[in-house]
């Protein structure tokens, strides 16, 4: 195999497939690209076994010739030592040449730098299925964006409940609907759909996050659901990924349908206030206290080692006898953001029952936070 190739292209094509090589990778041949040039141009793909990328740098785009001076043919070579070489390389073109199978040669267009580098035999690397199948949709860059933005960040980071990491993706009667939680918390939202698409899949939350930073710059993104895989096509990359086995929870009747304390407040004070009391809730874990009347709110931290915090909203409507609650800071500050409304409701049940953080204007998207004990 043999080509010469503008390095800006490559390197974008290498960048896309790296998001799939991990660093921890038990089979070694799995820390290699796998470079594979035909009739239709140079195909990049990383693996990991989970998460599989496959890009494609064609041979022009326009009228501007991509590749030139190619042979067909196919090689494996290390991931991290190809990138780094290739973004380093101070030159306009770059030219790659496999000899024997065994070692590749990489050189800029003045050749003031070349390297050598031992390669593998393409026949070595696992088998991917990356061809589409099953049920298909096609989802707008914003949509996709909207989805992802305002639900994976409640999926649990933990390994010890795997299917707490997944965003479920169920689509029926032309909605679909996107729910996580890590059972502390639970974000939901809804899209509109074409009717007919039906499906259930429990796609990892951080390959949802990778698909969204591909799709940067792209128009929309086709999506195609099987048993065991789900697999994204955008422009001329392909992205699979592993489903993660076993039921998601049921969090179909978490959203309380009455509630008896209602707050109403600007997003941005409310984060703002919680922010800066949180300062002091240095040993409570990001703890802090929430204090409603019809007169006030008060937001509030304290420390045993440090001291004490107490921040007042002004603004504000309030309806409901008195109350006390304690929360994670953070999970409501990124349960307001991601909502993204200049004004934000509050709903509760009791002082230990989970509360509702929702867009008074927007039914689409709703979050759910568990208040904690500090007694």
């Amino acid at each position: 195999m043999r080509f010469t190739i503008k390095r800006e292209e490559f390197l974008k094509g290498l960048n896309i497939a790296s998001r799939a090589i991990s660093s921890k990778n038990a089979k070694a041949v799995l820390e290699n690209f796998k470079l594979e040039l035909n009739e239709k141009g140079l195909f990049i793909t990383g693996t990991d076994e989970n998460i599989s990328i496959k890009t494609q740098v064609p041979y022009k785009l326009g009228e501007e010739d991509i590749i030139r001076n190619y042979k067909e043919g196919s090689v494996l070579i290390k991931a991290r030592l190809l990138v780094e070489m290739i973004r380093k390389m101070d030159t306009e073109e770059i030219t790659l040449d496999v000899i024997d199978s065994t070692i590749a040669t990489i050189s800029n267009s003045n050749n003031r730098s070349e390297y050598s580098l031992n390669c593998v035999k393409v026949d070595e690397y696992p088998d991917l299925d990356l061809d589409a199948n099953g049920t298909e949709l096609t989802l707008s860059r914003a949509d996709f964006d909207i989805l992802v933005s305002q639900t994976t960040f409640a999926a649990s980071l933990k390994e010890q409940r795997p299917i707490l990491t997944a965003l479920n993706l169920e689509a029926s009667n032309g909605t679909l609907t996107a729910t996580a939680t890590d059972s502390a918390r639970m974000a939901r939202k809804t899209l509109s759909i074409p009717l007919g698409v039906e499906f259930v899949a429990n796609v990892p939350a951080k390959m949802m996050n990778e698909v969204n930073h591909l799709l940067e710059g792209r128009e929309s993104v086709t999506i195609a659901f099987s048993d065991k895989k789900a697999l994204f096509t955008i422009g001329t990359t392909v992205v699979a990924t592993r489903l993660i086995a076993g039921d998601y929870p049921n969090t179909k009747n978490i959203v309380p349908k009455v509630t008896n304390y209602l707050l109403e407040v600007n997003a941005n004070d409310l984060m703002k206030a919680i922010e800066r009391a949180n300062i002091l809730s240095i040993d409570r874990e990001n703890i802090v206290d929430l204090s409603m009347s019809e007169d006030s709110i008060e937001i509030s931290a304290k420390s045993s080692q440090v001291g004490s915090a107490v921040e007042r909203i002004d603004v504000f409507k309030y309806v409901g006898q008195n109350l006390h609650i304690s929360f994670n800071s953070g999970f409501v500050i990124e349960a307001v953001k991601a909502l993204g409304s200049a004004d934000v409701t509050l709903a509760f049940v009791g002082e230990m029952k989970p509360f509702v953080v929702e867009n008074a204007s927007d039914d689409s998207i709703v979050q759910i936070v568990t208040p904690i004990r500090t007694y």
